[in-house]
């Protein structure tokens, strides 16, 4: 059922708004700003666009989430998880293309959250959403030493092979200036008080220190002057995309990869948001704003976006109530365009390096004590996730990390489920499911059915036939089977045909209403006769009883 209500959180923010919140909001947007502002240029220049391009981005993206989004307080922008799928996709199919496919991505966001799919991010395990987050982590990391060693290399590769032979042949030709600012930075922002940080946030201060000393003392290294030009004053044009009708069925998988990057990530970051603050957000509503801000911000240059954990965390700590204060920001980047712009050109390329080796540092879960804390097949999980996203492909990983995730959760539930059979003298517990305290009639055996009797266990029942192949009257108690599927069902009907052609009959109790519905909905129950059908284990007996005195057992 498509989700045909739009309701954004800033609606029910507004209730009530007064001058003290919005305070507290501007406060927070003013300083959310200044940590984005060389993020949003540093995540940019490391996907291979322009530095405008994630400026324009932080705008637009960051207005149109927070005034439609279903949270209040994620605060959205380009972020790292895209650098590496943006990169690929702009070496491959160039930059017209990506605003396409951004565009793209846009519309299955805003179809993922019309469809209620918001939750779909439950159905991801964490060890994949780790050993994906660490493989980007390592792939940012290694596009970086270009800048960050200032090697003469035009154009970084996309591959991690590629990045690899190529850092191996070019290293040993670094430029000493270049590491020293890139090196200086990254300890600046890596020793930088928490105490400071709240008010002056690391990446602003070591941005504003590097591009300070570069200017004043002339330092030859690159700056965004030099290899872009500046960044343009005045506000993002509008401009239409080049639809090339050839390559549109090409762009379908990468769209399909930022749409899901997207959704992923702008959830997990409304989960944290939510654990911070006590709020719960709309997951719908949110895909459909991210889905909106994506669709809109290729007509004005812009990249992919998403909710930002770091800048959300940022706004929660200082102080932001409501999604006013994703606006401020905003307005506050749009500001630095209209007054700033020339001054940017001044800023350090070795600065932005730095900046994003910190981000992946920080990025990743590099805890290697945790991974051996877990079961060897989410451990599994995370390791090929890891090394599939490194190697090859977001997707593949993702892709093959849920394959292997399902059919590991597949085999647990197979291994958890069972079929005891119940005897008086091993019973302990006095309610209406246990045996204990009943009579079970000669000729009459009962077994209890627990966890999922599905595709990968649904031969369990005939353990059955085994354990009891004189019995006249199998009672099979369901109450606790928490799944049934049609492979359970089938196997149920077959055990049931199979006792009767040997002149023997089946009792099943206690089965939940989801069940019975399903015993019902198959033709089982009527199958079986309903008095063969009973509420519970002491019916079901009375009815074995029955059965066996009358002596027709198997009609």
């Amino acid at each position: 059922m498509l989700n045909l209500s739009f309701r954004p959180r800033l609606i029910d923010a507004l209730k009530g708004y007064h001058r003290e919140v919005f305070r507290h909001d501007v406060l927070a947007g003013l300083t959310v700003g200044i940590v984005a502002l060389p993020l949003a240029m540093a995540f940019a220049m490391a996907s291979g666009v322009t530095p405008q391009a994630g400026i324009f981005t932080a705008v637009i993206a960051g207005f149109l989430a927070s005034l439609l989004g279903g949270t209040r307080f994620s605060v959205t922008g380009p972020t790292g998880a895209f650098i590496v799928v943006i990169y690929g996709i702009v070496a491959k199919y160039g930059v017209a293309n990506l605003l396409i496919c951004t565009f793209m991505a846009g519309m299955m966001l805003v179809l993922m959250g019309l469809m209620r799919l918001g939750q779909v991010i439950k159905f991801f395990p964490m060890p994949l959403i780790t050993g994906f987050t660490n493989g980007i982590a390592v792939l940012i990391f290694l596009t970086q030493l270009k800048d960050f060693f200032g090697l003469p290399v035009a154009q970084m590769p996309a591959g991690f092979f590629a990045i690899v032979a190529t850092l191996r042949a070019r290293l040993a030709e670094f430029d000493g200036m270049t590491l020293a600012v890139s090196g200086a930075s990254l300890a600046l922002i890596l020793l930088w008080p928490k105490r400071l940080n709240k008010l002056l946030p690391s990446p602003f201060v070591a941005l504003l220190l590097a591009t300070i000393t570069v200017a004043l003392f002339h330092l030859p290294v690159a700056t965004i002057g030099s290899k872009f030009g500046g960044i343009p004053q005045g506000l993002p044009a509008f401009s239409g995309l080049a639809l090339d009708w050839a390559t549109l069925s090409e762009l379908m998988t990468p769209a399909f990869t930022i749409a899901l990057l997207g959704a992923i990530e702008s959830l997990l970051c409304a989960v944290v948001a939510d654990s911070l603050t006590g709020d719960k957000h709309d997951a719908n509503q949110e895909l459909i704003a991210q889905g909106i801000a994506n669709m809109v911000v290729p007509f004005f240059g812009g990249i992919p976006a998403t909710g930002a954990l770091a800048r959300t965390a940022t706004n929660i700590s200082n102080g932001g109530r409501t999604p006013v204060a994703g606006m401020v920001h905003a307005a506050l980047l749009l500001l630095v365009i209209l007054v700033a712009a020339p001054l940017a050109s001044y800023i350090p390329l070795a600065v932005l390096a730095a900046i994003l080796v910190a981000v992946a540092l920080k990025m990743g879960d590099w805890d290697i004590r945790k991974a051996a804390q877990f079961p060897r097949h989410d451990t599994a999980v995370l390791v090929v996730t890891f090394l599939l996203t490194v190697a090859f492909d977001l997707t593949i990983a993702v892709e093959i990390g849920l394959l292997m995730s399902a059919v590991f959760f597949i085999q647990s539930m197979a291994r958890n489920t069972s079929v005891q059979r119940l005897r008086p003298e091993h019973a302990q517990l006095f309610e209406r499911h246990s045996i204990a305290g009943k009579t079970v009639p000669p000729g009459c055996a009962a077994f209890r059915v627990e966890g999922a009797l599905f595709f990968g266990a649904a031969d369990t029942v005939e353990q059955v036939l085994h354990d009891a192949p004189d019995a006249r009257v199998i009672i099979l108690q369901l109450h606790r089977l928490v799944l049934l599927d049609t492979t359970g069902l089938l196997a149920l009907s077959a055990l049931r045909q199979r006792l009767a052609e040997e002149r023997r009959t089946l009792i099943l109790c206690g089965a939940g209403a989801e069940v019975m519905g399903l015993l019902v909905g198959a033709r089982l129950a009527a199958e079986m006769g309903e008095r063969n059908i009973q509420p519970d284990l002491a019916t079901a007996l009375m009815r074995a009883e029955e059965l066996l005195t009358s002596g027709v057992v198997w009609a």
